[in-house]
Formats: structure tokens, C-alpha cells, sequence
């Protein structure tokens, strides 16, 4: 499996989710807004309603322009705005809850077939492992990721996010592992 591409024809994420591509790039400035508008009309997603649902596709492929004309780091500017742009469990009170969520958060906001998924391992007080297997690129997980820790631990600790797989999704594999400490 690899980044940009879909695991099934027919899936759909919310409209919701899919500002937070707007949001993150306007994290930046308004000319990077502008643009994300751009691409986004440019892969079929026209006057963005956040209670509509997209071709999951069309979604990827924006990732996919963004990706190759922008860079990694708006990936993750985008990804970080998730958790405030996205459909969310509520009741989460702690980092390990938070990471947990994730998963739940991703098939809350997409519909109609394989989506994937994000998993949660805790291996020690502070730190764990996310697995994340989906068609999302990476720094885009990372920046989900980090956000989601950075929302539920103590404030100023220092999270970081750093990937440990073997063959990530960038290079084809299947799966991505990030080590988590917080």
C-alpha cells in the first residue's frame, strides 16, 4: 500500500475533515489558504460545505498536489488542525485516551468501505507506539499525532513523534509506527 491511494473506490470523508486542509494551510498565511482552495477545486471539492461528504479519492489526490508543490511540513500543519476540524469522541481526559481516540475520530469521519485505521500501544508511563495504517501521508499522521498529545498532556511537556517502521507507507509498506513520548 501506498500513500494518495484509496483501499476502496466509493469512500467518503466529511466535509468537516476536509477544511482542516484549508485551516491548516491558512496556519501558514492567506496566499497558502488561497492555494489549498485551489487545489482542492482543482481535484473536484468546489464550495466546501463541512456537512457534505467528498470522494475520499479526490481528497487524496489534493494531499498528493499539496504534497509535490507545497512539502511535508504543510502536511502536518494540516494533520495538527484534525482534532479541531474533525468529528471527535467526546470525554477524553488523558494523552493515552487521546491517542485511543484517534481511530474512533477517523471511522467517525469517513463512510462507505476500507478506510483502515489507527492504533494505539502504551509502553510506558509517557510514551507509546501509533500504528497507522490508511492512505493518508505520513506527515500528515505525524501531525495528528502530535496534536492529540500536545491537547492532552500537562502543559510545556515536550512531545515528539518520531517514526520507527521498518517500511512505511512512503515507501510502500503497509503500515507506519510512531514512537510517541510525552
Amino acid at each position: 500500500m501506498t500513500q494518495f491511494e484509496a483501499f476502496e473506490d466509493g469512500v467518503e470523508v466529511n466535509g468537516q475533515t476536509v477544511e482542516s486542509m484549508i485551516a491548516g494551510a491558512g496556519d501558514v498565511s492567506s496566499i497558502f489558504e488561497d492555494r489549498m482552495k485551489e487545489t482542492l477545486a482543482d481535484h473536484g471539492i468546489e464550495e466546501l460545505r463541512t456537512d457534505e461528504w467528498y470522494a475520499q479519492q479526490a481528497y487524496l489526490d489534493a494531499f498528493e498536489s499539496v504534497a509535490d508543490s507545497i512539502g511535508q511540513r504543510t502536511l502536518t500543519n494540516i494533520g495538527k488542525k484534525i482534532p479541531d476540524q474533525a468529528d471527535w469522541p467526546p470525554g477524553i481526559d488523558s494523552v493515552a485516551g487521546g491517542l485511543e481516540s484517534i481511530n474512533e475520530a477517523y471511522q467517525m469521519n469517513h463512510r462507505n468501505g476500507d478506510i483502515g485505521y489507527y492504533e494505539y500501544e502504551q509502553t510506558g508511563d509517557s510514551e507509546g507506539k501509533v500504528f497507522c495504517k490508511n492512505p493518508y501521508p505520513c506527515a500528515f499522521d505525524q501531525g495528528i499525532v502530535k496534536a492529540v498529545v500536545t491537547r492532552f498532556s500537562p502543559e510545556n511537556n515536550l512531545v515528539t513523534v518520531s517514526e520507527e517502521s521498518d517500511d512505511c507507507r512512503q515507501s510502500g509498506g503497509d503500515e507506519c509506527v510512531y514512537h510517541v513520548s510525552w
